[in-house]
């Protein structure tokens, strides 16, 4: 999409935005630059919210913030994406920085906590340290679910490492069976799921939070297991594990 038809297009989006919004931001204007990840191949910064000085005034209505898409981003994006859709992008890109500027607003972290949780859940891709907490930041899609962009994680609290653990997923049960060696917290990507998510779905199984985990450093055990649909009586949990 040209330049010039991609400001047209989110002139059009900023209309539809109900004006509330919409209050304390100076504009929302589209940048021809592209913006990649410092250091991460492939992946682009496609829009920013910008604080402004507020004038002197402390409360809410002083918060000003410039909106920037960036063309040349959604560009080199829509090149490597198949079946890339400009509209989709620039309108959730538009309303995840609106969102920026409301919480700032509303003194509420929420959006700037789950930009930090995206940030962890490409460490983790990468192979690269992260916290194993890190989810729990991420939008809550169930009992016990989490979602981080296209990736969902099933939250599992335990004991100790179990042989087994059953799960539940789009209204069919599954068997998960551990890896031996593996420690706790592990992150297993379930395989052979019948309707996955559009990115990976993995279960976590973790100790349940205390003081000592502040205390020792934490190892991060990652693997991916092919899951298997159970034959016979599924239980709530495996015998060896389960949560407190």
């Amino acid at each position: 999409m040209r330049l010039s038809d991609f400001e047209a297009m989110v002139v059009r989006m900023a209309g539809e935005v109900p004006r509330e919004f919409l209050d304390g931001v100076a504009e929302i204007v589209v940048s021809p630059r592209t913006v990649p990840h410092p250091e991460r191949p492939g992946i682009f910064t496609l829009g920013e919210c910008i604080p402004l000085p507020s004038g002197g005034s402390a409360g809410p209505e002083g918060v000003q913030s410039r909106i920037v898409l960036f063309h040349g981003s959604f560009a080199a994006l829509g090149r490597v994406t198949p079946g890339f859709d400009w509209r989709e992008e620039a309108f959730e890109t538009l309303t995840h920085e609106l969102r920026h500027h409301l919480e700032w607003r509303a003194h509420a972290p929420d959006l700037e906590e789950l930009d930090w949780a995206v940030e962890q859940n490409y460490a983790r891709q990468d192979g690269e340290a992260f916290d194993p907490a890190f989810y729990l930041a991420g939008s809550p899609v169930g009992d016990d679910t989490w979602r981080v962009e296209d990736d969902v994680f099933l939250d599992h609290i335990v004991r100790a490492v179990p042989g087994t653990v059953p799960v539940r997923w789009a209204g069919r049960d599954y068997v998960v069976t551990v890896p031996p060696g593996a420690t706790l917290p592990a992150f297993l990507v379930l395989e052979g799921i019948d309707d996955p998510p559009s990115g990976e779905l993995l279960l976590v199984l973790r100790r349940k939070p205390g003081v000592l985990a502040l205390l020792r450093p934490v190892q991060r055990f990652h693997a991916a297991v092919r899951v298997v649909e159970p034959t016979g009586y599924l239980p709530g949990a495996s015998p060896d594990g389960g949560a407190p």
